[in-house]
């Protein structure tokens, strides 16, 4: 007889907690974009150094996070994140302080250190406190820290620059709250390891982890998927704003706005819905979440793509056309997150998300940027040579922008193909990683503590 599923009594209130570090973990990574030309110019860097903040940001997010991520499967996830809390909030105040490039530089990589702590321990957290067939809805109330965040800091930083007339005071002000949420994070009480599916698995390392996640099927198509999509996430997120300005003609504030609407009001409706939806088509078929997450990402592809080719439409359509796309994207995180923790034994969850994040940040989201930055200073070259122009003028940079953002849409639709495989693999590996829990019990199932 298959042992029943349990959820934690104190996983709504956990979850909650969760998704407000969650919040401001985005919000804070948000700000140093935010405030890019003020920065530059009372430092005079050039714009391969603002590149360096977010490079080394993200590089040092993905390579932290394996170590991380394994420990958060033997020890205390709530220490793991309260301490990554601490330490990220801490150091995004003391960016506030930085006297110049190097001393910005080495505060970001301190605080992506403290960010890779939380995403691995808090996703495993989430498998053991909900059964499978409530997963999606949860991740999906806790990726709702992302758009929150996205847009709390695209809406509110500016005026705190503007109205302390220094952009050192957002990094000053993000800081409380997370510090205050680190003493709540503390004194979580963690359900067991397993509870969520009925057993309790013992809080020890496993023998060869990364050799085990690699022969999972539906792990692999899933890393392909995330890196695709992050590809993806990281050239809109940096590139939309000028595109907006130099193809479209908008000013800085609303271009800012306008992306704020596609990457981060967008979300509040796909990770809800879509979390829900995700939910009641696994309750009905054992595929239907993922199939599910790679119609969501074809919708997204078309919705992307068409107001690309569509050229110098009104912004006010590119941007409802892509908001749609945007916001069918966001089903890829309430499909593809629950179903890792569907296929992964509870002893190696926090070190496959681990892993799961360092192939979206180091590859993902480290080459999409370049990628696009290439691809748009070869088509605007190739812009002015057919027009014959002797300078490299605005017009043949937006162009160039413009025609180096269709990998947005070739980069969903491969997360579709890679969404679509790992559905074809879902069932038989659910099923193989069900099978082998006893071999980790260590009792009936039950919680460590509920609060």
């Amino acid at each position: 007889m298959p042992p029943t599923a349990v959820q934690a009594p104190n996983a709504w209130r956990v979850l909650f907690l969760l998704f407000l570090a969650n919040l401001f973990n985005f919000f804070d990574r948000t700000i140093p974009a935010i405030v890019t030309e003020p920065v530059r110019r009372e430092w005079n860097l050039s714009d391969l150094q603002i590149g360096l903040f977010g490079t080394a940001f993200t590089l040092i997010y993905a390579l932290a996070g394996i170590p991380l991520g394994r420990l958060a499967d033997s020890a205390s996830r709530a220490r793991i994140m309260g301490w990554g809390l601490t330490l990220w909030s801490g150091l995004t105040a003391l960016n506030g302080l930085a006297w110049n490039f190097w001393s910005f530089l080495l505060m970001r990589m301190g605080v992506g250190i403290g960010e890779a702590s939380y995403a691995p321990a808090a996703n495993s957290l989430i498998g053991d406190l909900f059964p499978a067939d409530r997963r999606a809805r949860a991740m999906g109330l806790f990726m709702l820290g992302l758009p929150l965040g996205l847009t709390l800091a695209f809406f509110t930083v500016g005026a705190m620059v503007e109205a302390f007339g220094s952009w050192r005071a957002p990094f000053f002000l993000a800081a409380v709250p997370g510090l205050l949420l680190a003493l709540f994070i503390f004194f979580i009480r963690e359900p067991a390891r397993g509870a969520a599916e009925g057993r309790v698995m013992a809080a020890q390392p496993v023998d060869r982890p990364l050799r085990r996640l690699l022969a999972i099927p539906t792990f692999g198509w899933l890393v392909l998927a995330g890196l695709a999509f992050n590809f993806a996430v990281y050239a809109c997120n940096l590139f939309m704003v000028p595109l907006l300005m130099r193809y479209f003609a908008l000013t800085l504030n609303q271009a800012a706005l306008s992306t704020g609407l596609i990457v981060g009001v967008s979300g509040l409706i796909g990770l809800t819905a879509g979390g829900w939806l995700a939910d009641r088509t696994h309750q009905q078929w054992p595929r239907g979440r993922l199939l599910f997450g790679a119609l969501s990402l074809l919708l997204a592809t078309l919705f992307t793509g068409v107001p690309l080719l569509a050229g110098r439409i009104e912004a006010a359509w590119f941007v409802g056309l892509f908001s749609i796309g945007w916001l069918c994207s966001y089903c890829f995180y309430t499909t593809a997150y629950p179903a890792i923790q569907d296929v992964v034994e509870p002893r190696l969850r926090a070190t496959a998300m681990a892993l799961f994040f360092a192939g979206l940040y180091l590859l993902g989201g480290g080459l999409g940027p370049v990628v696009v930055g290439l691809l748009s200073d070869h088509f605007a070259e190739t812009a002015r040579l057919a027009a014959g122009a002797a300078d490299l003028q605005e017009a043949f940079k937006a162009a160039g922008l413009h025609d180096a953002l269709y990998v947005i849409p070739v980069a969903l639709l491969l997360t579709t193909g890679f969404l679509f495989q790992a559905s074809r693999c879902f069932v038989a590996d659910a099923r193989r990683m069900q099978e082998g829990l006893g071999d980790g019990a260590v009792g009936e199932a039950g919680l460590v503590g509920q609060s």
